[in-house]
């Protein structure tokens, strides 16, 4: 009499591809690109004093992101039209967070391979007043899977990514100001 074959290899495969599924599923917000309609990544990055600051610090705020280096030309060609856009919008629940990824000392590299800047001095070579903060390891670059320099998040009240940007821009644009103001009036 011939032996029944076995059900057990099914039944292993079965469980693994349901393993499979529950672990994509509940790590699914890991996978997935930062962008419009996703939630922003928390990060942590330092001022050019040395002191921690997050997302959090920004909670309830409107919030423009932007990973950008020294060495980076359409960085520079951006920042005026930042800082003119944070003027114009002073005094609101807006702040715009503008995270250099230099290396840490002069001749070291940061996390793209080019040469360490200094952040400060590009700020005040531009007269820039709205927060500079630095992440020399490029942590954020990951978290917001970047893919050069600059780019930018605009980020709603409620921690939602509301426009992704790769690539400088003029952001003072009256199209720009208008949806900020739009952001600025919704309730977290």
């Amino acid at each position: 009499m011939a032996k029944k074959p076995s059900n057990l290899p099914y039944l292993f495969t079965a469980l693994a591809a349901l393993v499979v599924i529950i672990v994509a599923w509940t790590g699914r917000d890991r996978f997935q690109t930062p962008g419009p309609g996703t939630a922003a990544p928390p990060f942590e990055v330092v001022t050019l004093a040395g002191e921690p600051v997050t997302l959090d610090t920004y909670r309830d705020q409107v919030v423009l992101l932007n990973v950008w280096a020294t060495w980076c030309a359409p960085c520079r060609y951006e920042m005026p039209s930042m800082q003119r856009l944070y003027d114009e919008l002073e005094g609101e629940d807006f702040e715009i967070v503008a995270i250099s990824v230099d290396g840490r000392q002069r001749g070291s590299a940061g996390p793209m391979g080019q040469p360490a800047g200094d952040p400060g001095a590009f700020a005040d070579s531009l007269s820039l007043t709205f927060p500079i903060l630095w992440d020399p390891e490029g942590r954020i670059m990951r978290s917001y899977r970047t893919t050069g320099v600059p780019e930018s998040f605009l980020i709603g009240r409620d921690g939602l990514i509301y426009r992704k940007v790769a690539g400088a821009t003029e952001w003072d644009r009256p199209e720009y100001v208008e949806f900020i103001r739009r952001l600025l009036a919704e309730e977290a």
